[in-house]
């Protein structure tokens, strides 16, 4: 599993941007990747409403409003310095490190 997650600049905790879709231009901090489906689950963002029956964990039943995974390709990374979604590149540093930069700004991508 450690792999597959290697092959996505977006990472857990990053703040995105909506490109596409019906929640189009929203922002939201990444709550989960799943690496299997390409899809994120963005803090927020892509509300659906699931019915659910009381039972012996949920007292009471009803309507409960959560967040759907979106995928992977309709969001993007949102840039510190411009505030707002950017694409993504590698650049090679003067050390010769490769890194992630945001190909508008050439801002580089500093990941703990």
């Amino acid at each position: 599993m450690a792999i597959e997650l290697l092959k996505f600049r977006i990472r857990k905790n990053d703040l995105v941007q909506v490109i596409a879709g019906k929640e189009k231009g929203k922002t939201g901090k990444v709550l989960k990747i799943l690496p299997k489906k390409n899809r994120v689950l963005v803090e927020k963002v892509n509300f659906i409403k699931r019915h659910s029956r009381p039972s012996g964990r949920t007292r009471q039943g009803g309507i409960i409003q959560k967040e759907a995974p979106i995928h992977i390709s309709n969001v993007l990374l949102v840039c510190p310095k411009c505030n707002r979604g950017a694409r993504m590149g590698k650049r090679v540093l003067q050390d010769g490190k490769k890194a992630l930069a945001y190909k508008k700004c050439g801002e580089i991508i500093e990941r703990t």
